[in-house]
């Protein structure tokens, strides 16, 4: 039997194991992606009832060290990205702030007609013009985010996907066209990944995820209108409130 828990200690048994397990973690003794022991196991190391230990894994999960997937059982989860939301931000810049290598892969580039569903949306007439790129933003070569923008293709003349594999966009905006984003409007809400966007994510359908939708203007012309899956094991987003 382990003696790590005292069971005379005023601190309740599950946040012992709570601790516990948090202390494993830091040490890299259960590191990133590693499965861990079943209830029963622990229950049998530690000498806990079912309801104790189950209580001590939601809270792991809540407070984001493990996450879980059906059938295929409980896992560490991966170190996320903190995005403040207090100032207008970019991927590759928030990135390189981290240490990382950003990339981005271009995985289709067109330019069509927008129907009036989607003109609706980005202050556009239907029938005008818009480039759609879908892109993967990847850091240091780990797929983070699954992007589909579009951009009025009046404002952006002769822009390729080949600048876009090789640029930051907002960089292309401002060097090529005289174009910076002053502002731009976020909105967030729950998804899943589904298959096509599982599959560049490196990730399982269905796998709970953020979605995105940020409108980005150049003083009052909405110049970016993009969809964002982000992968929700990897992101956690801090808004300061005054």
């Amino acid at each position: 039997m382990n003696k790590l828990l005292d069971k005379q200690s005023r601190i309740p048994l599950y946040r012992q194991l709570v601790e516990e397990v948090i202390k494993k973690i830091e040490n890299n003794a259960y590191y990133e992606g590693y499965k861990l022991p079943s209830e029963r196991k622990f229950c049998e190391t530690y000498d806990l009832s079912r309801i104790t230990v189950r209580q001590a894994m939601q809270d792991l999960e809540r407070e984001g060290y493990i996450y879980k997937y059906h059938g295929k059982g409980t896992f560490v989860a991966p170190k996320t990205y903190n995005q403040n939301l207090v100032n207008l931000y970019s991927f590759t810049e928030e990135m390189k702030k981290l240490g990382k290598v950003p990339t981005v892969k271009v995985l289709s580039f067109e330019r069509f007609p927008i129907d009036e569903r989607l003109a609706s949306k980005i202050q556009l007439d239907a029938g005008e013009e818009v480039y759609q790129i879908v892109r993967l933003r990847i850091a240091d070569g780990e797929p983070l985010m699954y992007e589909t923008t579009h951009l009025p293709a009046k404002l952006f003349p002769n822009l390729t996907g080949k600048q876009l594999s090789e640029k930051p966009m907002y960089n292309i905006f401002r060097n090529h066209y005289n174009i910076n984003v002053t502002r731009a409007i976020e909105k967030f809400s729950a998804t899943i990944t589904r298959d096509h966007e599982a599959k560049h994510l490196e990730t399982y359908t269905q796998n709970p995820a953020m979605l995105i939708k940020r409108f980005a203007y150049h003083r009052d012309t909405l110049i970016e209108y993009t969809i964002s899956v982000a992968r929700g094991e990897k992101f956690d987003y801090t808004v300061e409130l005054n």
